[in-house]
């Protein structure tokens, strides 16, 4: 059973995904600002970050860069509202990109295509 980590500044998303990833048989831990999963990265192993790119008062592509920097081997998905982000730079470094919606098929997809990369590049060891 794959560990995501789900962080968004919005408690009926963070049920939403909680609930339906739960489904897929994901286990699913969430954080609600860059601090809280910050911890929660140092303390528990995750197969995979989706994160939202617009936090109050924070930037979830900080949090990227970090996880990027610290974690090479943590994949993550920016998971968005807005479309635009995916023209950004840093926006490059995730490894997927989702525009956030109530039907959660593409975010399903796109977690199964880097979860099954992931795995891909471990089995070769690279």
């Amino acid at each position: 059973m794959s560990r995501l980590l789900v962080v968004d500044d919005e408690a009926n998303i963070r049920m939403l995904y909680t609930e339906e990833l739960a489904d897929e048989g994901y286990e699913v831990v969430t954080a609600s600002n860059t601090a809280e999963a910050t911890e929660k990265l140092q303390q528990t192993a995750f197969d995979l970050v989706i994160l939202d790119i617009k936090l109050k008062n924070e930037n979830g592509i900080e949090l990227l860069q970090k996880i990027v920097r610290e974690r090479h081997d943590m994949p993550v998905i920016l998971c968005s509202a807005f479309s635009c982000y995916k023209d950004d730079f840093s926006a490059w470094l995730a490894d997927g990109y989702v525009v956030k919606s109530v039907d959660l098929t593409e975010l399903k997809q796109e977690i199964s295509r880097v979860l099954a990369k992931k795995a891909q590049k471990a089995k070769i060891g690279v």
